[in-house]
């Protein structure tokens, strides 16, 4: 089981340094084994050592350069972090990003070893006009990407579920999850409006790895919950 937090544009440099420490904590005081990864602002990213993975939220697909507002290899290298997350729908659906560009950034970062998690999901119209045309959407998604690359975690996240609080039945999670694990053997992660009252839950059904958790990581108590509920299902 995995267990990821992405942080986005929450919490200061000192907060966001409280938090890793403070799961850190609960992680080796609670002997907890599983991979835990958690993406700080890009301004937020500092050097640590321990079981918490620090990873990037973005990156440009270079090691450094006259790029204005991203950074680069060489900025994630002075912290040493070598995960990234590509491919959020905040990413693709707010910034604009498009699948070329997603995959110039896949392919750079894979090129130099890094652990990816690499998110597909859909929108509100498109799960609205039927499975078989969801599927289709998120097909394209993978597009490009190396679905055999050893270092690659697949997250799913249905974009309409997003910080609404509103997910998918435990059935169509199920559903979906099975039909995207014929498209890779990667780990497969949920996310989307998980939170510390239905992880437990999402964590159990076929076919989930992980989840990827937003604004409800942003506790780290609640965090650290959801770290443990892993945990329990590994015994």
């Amino acid at each position: 089981m995995i267990v990821a937090a992405n942080l986005k544009t929450n919490l200061t440099r000192e907060k966001t340094i409280k938090y890793i420490k403070e799961v850190e904590s609960f992680l080796n005081k609670n002997s907890i084994s599983q991979e835990v990864l958690v993406f700080p602002a890009i301004s937020n990213l500092n050097l640590h050592v321990g079981k918490v993975i620090v990873g990037a939220q973005n990156a440009y697909p270079a090691i450094n350069g006259a790029f204005t507002g991203e950074i680069g290899y060489e900025q994630l290298e002075e912290f040493a972090i070598k995960t990234i997350l590509i491919g959020h729908s905040e990413r693709r659906h707010i910034i604009g990003e498009t699948q070329d560009e997603l995959v110039q950034k896949f392919i750079f970062y894979k090129n130099l070893g890094f652990k990816i998690v690499y998110c597909v999901g859909e929108p509100l119209e498109i799960r609205e006009a039927g499975f078989e045309k969801m599927m289709d959407y998120i097909s394209k998604q993978y597009e490009g990407i190396d679905t055999s690359y050893e270092n690659l975690i697949i997250a799913y996240e249905p974009v309409w579920a997003i910080g609404t609080g509103l997910t998918p039945t435990s059935e169509d999670i199920v559903a979906i999850h099975k039909e995207l694990k014929k498209r890779s053997t990667a780990p497969l992660l949920y996310g989307g409006s998980v939170k510390v009252t239905n992880a437990a839950e999402v964590l159990t059904l076929d076919g989930v790895d992980g989840i990827l958790v937003g604004s409800a990581a942003l506790y780290a108590e609640h965090f650290c919950t959801m770290c443990e509920y892993a945990q329990a299902l590994e015994k």
